[in-house]
C-alpha cells in the first residue's frame, strides 16, 4: 500500500474533526438535550422522537434537492472548495449557536439543529467528492476506510471531554448545571471541527474539473439533462445507487435516532453516553478491518457482510429491554457502521467519471438523503402508531433486504467499462 500522501492524510483528517459533530450533535449529547427540553415542555416521549424524525426528514429533503445541482456546478474549476467552505461555515456556526438557545425552547433547538445539519451534511457531499482528487482507484477503499477510522478515533476525544463535563456537572462536582455542561459540549464540537479542517483547506485541491464554458449554472443543468439522457452508460452506477438508497436508509436512521430510541426505553443518560463512547472506540478498528478485507475479498462482499449485520441489529432491537441489551446492539452496530459507509463511498468513487465526480456525488447524496427521509418517517409513524419505538427500528429490516438484493445485481468496478466524462451538450 505504501505511506499515505499529504493530500490523503489531510483529506482523512477532516473526518477526525467533523465526526465530533456526528457523535455529539447527531447521535449523543444533542438528542438527549433535546429530549430533556421537550419533556420539560410537556411533550410525550414518542411524540418528541417523532418530531426529531420529521426534522431529520425536512433537512435531508432540502439537501437532497440541492445535491445534484450544486454538485454539477462544483465540477467546474475552483468551485468545489467554495461550496465546501460555505456549507462547512454554516454547519460550524449553527452548531455553536445551539449552545445559546434557551433550554425551554425545544422548537428553536430543532430549527438550529436543522441548519447545523444542512451545513454538516452539505459539506460532506463535497468532502466525499474530493476523494477522487486525493488518491487513485487502487488506494480508494483503503483511504476511504482510513477517513472513517480516523473519524471514530478523533471524535472520541471531544466526546469524552463532553461526557466528563456533563457527568461531573450532574454529580455537582463542578459548578455547572447539566444544561450548561451540554452547551459546552456543543462549543467543543464546533471548535474541534474547525481546528482539524485546516489541513484540508491548505493541502486538498480540485484536480479533476471541467473548464467553464458560458454560464456555469445553465451549463450545469444541461449536463444534468445529458446525464439522464445517457443513463444507459451509467447503468452499474445507478443500480448501485438504488441499492445504496435502501440499505443506507437503515444505517443513517439507526445512527441519528439511536439515542432517542434508548431514552424512550428508559435507559439513563450516563449509560447511553458510555455505550456511545464504546461504540466509537470499537468502530475505528473495524472500519480499517473492512478496508483491508475489501482488498482481499472485494468491497461488494464486505458490503454484504455489513448489511447482514444490520439486519440482525433490527431484529434484535425488538427484544431490547435492558442496558445490557443496548450494549450488545451497539457493539453489533460498531462492527459494521464505519465499514459499510467507507466501502460504499469508495465503491461509488471507482464507478464515477472523475471530471464529473461532484455531479455524481450529488446523486450519491440525493439517493442517500432521500433514503434518510424515508427511514426516520417510517420510525416516526410506527412509533406514534404503536407507541413503541422498537417496532419502528424493526420495520427497517425490509430496507436492508431490498438493498441486499439489488446490490447483488451490481457488477464489480473492474467489470464496468469506464465513462470518462458526461457526454457534451
Amino acid at each position: 500500500m505504501g505511506k499515505f500522501t499529504k493530500q490523503e492524510n489531510s483529506w482523512a483528517l477532516y473526518d477526525w474533526g467533523s465526526s465530533a459533530y456526528s457523535i455529539i450533535i447527531t447521535t449523543a449529547v444533542f438528542p438527549i438535550f433535546y429530549k430533556s427540553s421537550a419533556t420539560a415542555a410537556g411533550i410525550d416521549g414518542a411524540d418528541s422522537t417523532a418530531y426529531l424524525g420529521y426534522t431529520i426528514a425536512i433537512f435531508t429533503f432540502i439537501l437532497a434537492m440541492l445535491g445534484p445541482i450544486l454538485g454539477s456546478i462544483a465540477d467546474y474549476r475552483g468551485m468545489k472548495k467554495k461550496f465546501f467552505t460555505f456549507f462547512f461555515a454554516l454547519g460550524v456556526a449553527f452548531t455553536a449557536l445551539l449552545a445559546f438557545v434557551p433550554y425551554d425552547n425545544w422548537l428553536l433547538l430543532l430549527i438550529c439543529y436543522t441548519l447545523a445539519a444542512l451545513g454538516a451534511t452539505g459539506a460532506n457531499v463535497f468532502y466525499d467528492g474530493f476523494i477522487v482528487d486525493v488518491t487513485t482507484d487502487k488506494r480508494m477503499h483503503t483511504v476511504s476506510a482510513r477517513g472513517y477510522s480516523l473519524g471514530y478515533i478523533g471524535s472520541t476525544i471531544p466526546f469524552l471531554i463532553s461526557i466528563v463535563i456533563i457527568l461531573l456537572a450532574g454529580k455537582e462536582i463542578i459548578p455547572l448545571s447539566s444544561i450548561n455542561a451540554s452547551r459546552i459540549g456543543f462549543l467543543i464540537t464546533a471548535t474541534w471541527w474547525i481546528a482539524f479542517s485546516i489541513p484540508l483547506f491548505k493541502n486538498v485541491h480540485q484536480i479533476h474539473f471541467i473548464e467553464r464554458d458560458g454560464n456555469p449554472v445553465v451549463q450545469s443543468f444541461k449536463r444534468l439533462g445529458n446525464t439522464f439522457k445517457e443513463i444507459r452508460q451509467y447503468r452499474a452506477l445507478f443500480l448501485f445507487l438504488l441499492a445504496y438508497f435502501f440499505y443506507i436508509d437503515g444505517v443513517g436512521t439507526i445512527i441519528s435516532m439511536s439515542t432517542a430510541y434508548g431514552t424512550d426505553l428508559g435507559l439513563d443518560t450516563t449509560g447511553l453516553l458510555l455505550v456511545l463512547f464504546a461504540t466509537q472506540v470499537v468502530a475505528a478498528p473495524f472500519a480499517i478491518l473492512f478496508g483491508k478485507l475489501a482488498g482481499k475479498f472485494s468491497e461488494k462482499r464486505m458490503l454484504y457482510v455489513g448489511i447482514i449485520i444490520y439486519i440482525i441489529v433490527c431484529i434484535y432491537a425488538v427484544f431490547l429491554e435492558t442496558i445490557v441489551d443496548f450494549w450488545i446492539l451497539a457493539m453489533l452496530v460498531a462492527t459494521s457502521q464505519g465499514g459499510i459507509q467507507a466501502l460504499s463511498r469508495s465503491y461509488f468513487g471507482k464507478l464515477v467519471p472523475k471530471k464529473n465526480s461532484n455531479e455524481f456525488f450529488g446523486f450519491y447524496n440525493i439517493f442517500g438523503k432521500f433514503a434518510s427521509i424515508m427511514g426516520p418517517l417510517l420510525v416516526a409513524f410506527t412509533a406514534q402508531f404503536t407507541g413503541k419505538s422498537n417496532y419502528g427500528v424493526f420495520s427497517l429490516v425490509i430496507l436492508f433486504i431490498i438493498g441486499l438484493i439489488i446490490l447483488s445485481r451490481v457488477p464489480e468496478p473492474n467489470e464496468v467499462v469506464p465513462v470518462d466524462e458526461v457526454p457534451a451538450s
